[in-house]
């Protein structure tokens, strides 16, 4: 079993920055991917940024550029640095671990990211 609990969401004003975190806790030895998801409200959940183990990273197009996925495998904590946040961008993020093992992805339970003047 993996845990993760994220923190780090809140309301900022268009342009501005968050950092959200995702630490893990429990088997995190059989983790390799973690990626955040965000769901706006109507909307379906979308896959944000991705990360191997080895820190290979990949973005959904309408996020390059802006924001920057990152881990730190000693701390077992997942990032995402937002800057030059957007309206758009407004949306419940989750982080997610994908277990090598029982080819299993773990969720937390989201933070809410309110992006509004």
């Amino acid at each position: 079993q993996v845990q993760l609990v994220e923190s780090g969401g809140g309301s900022v004003q268009p342009g501005g920055s968050l950092r959200l975190s995702c630490a893990a806790s429990g088997n995190i030895f059989v983790i390799n991917a973690m990626d955040w998801y965000r769901q706006a409200p109507g909307k379906e959940r979308e896959l944000v940024a991705t990360i191997s183990r080895s820190g290979t990273t990949s973005y959904t197009n309408t996020v390059k550029g802006r924001f920057t996925i990152s881990r730190d495998n000693a701390k077992n904590t997942l990032y995402l640095q937002m800057n030059s946040l957007k309206p758009e961008d407004t949306a419940v993020y989750y982080c997610t671990a994908y277990d090598v093992v029982t080819k299993h992805q773990y969720w937390g339970q989201g933070t809410h990211v309110t992006v509004s003047s």
